[in-house]
């Protein structure tokens, strides 16, 4: 007699695999377009600390506001990197290209110690309902270890409207792009020490 209990399992198995197409999930990059511009280095060598972010903004899925306010994800589009460490190693990129300063995310691994560390902490990186994204946060220029120099802390808050035909929501692809242009915009910020 077969016995019916196996059968039924193997079909569960075989169903979930075929829900589970790893070609229906999108993976999308944080990747602010090339620097160019140039701008006086007044950072010198400096160590970027991982970026904090919201929770929200820290997942593996691409979060977006709905016009109810709500923020909502779906597991078919994701970041193709761990969202802080893919932020901390753009704005480190885009600090160093714009400025010429060696800007590299911690930890630090050169024999020669930074003179600065930097510090950001992200209030919001927000894809709102409004069609917007909104970065905002502050962030922190210290002295390390004996270099002398005073503390600065500098807030922010930028804005990159989502590129979308006709007024249709925005698509997963659209928002990494206002997101890294948002990025972008901040290594701006940090270079110029504004």
């Amino acid at each position: 007699m077969i016995q019916l209990r196996p059968l039924i399992l193997i079909g569960a198995l075989a169903a979930l695999a075929a829900c589970s197409d790893p070609e229906a999930t999108g993976r999308y990059m944080i990747d602010p377009a090339p620097a160019t511009k140039t701008l006086p280095d007044r950072l010198g060598r400096a160590e970027l600390r991982e970026v904090s972010l919201p929770q929200y903004a820290s997942g593996q899925e691409i979060a977006w506001q709905t016009p109810d306010g709500a923020l909502r994800s779906t597991p078919d589009n994701v970041w193709a990197d761990d969202p802080p460490r893919a932020v901390t190693l753009a704005l480190a990129r885009q600090i160093s290209a714009l400025s010429g300063a060696t800007v590299i995310a911690e930890p630090w691994p050169l024999a020669d110690e930074p003179s600065r560390r930097i510090e950001v902490r992200v209030e919001q990186f927000l894809a709102r309902a409004d069609g917007v994204v909104q970065l905002t946060g502050v962030y922190y220029v210290t002295p390390a270890g004996m270099a002398g120099g005073r503390d600065l802390v500098r807030r922010f808050d930028l804005a990159v409207p989502i590129a979308t035909p006709d007024g249709k929501p925005a698509n997963p692809a659209a928002i990494a792009q206002a997101q890294s242009q948002a990025v972008a915009l901040l290594a701006d910020r940090i270079a110029r020490l504004d």
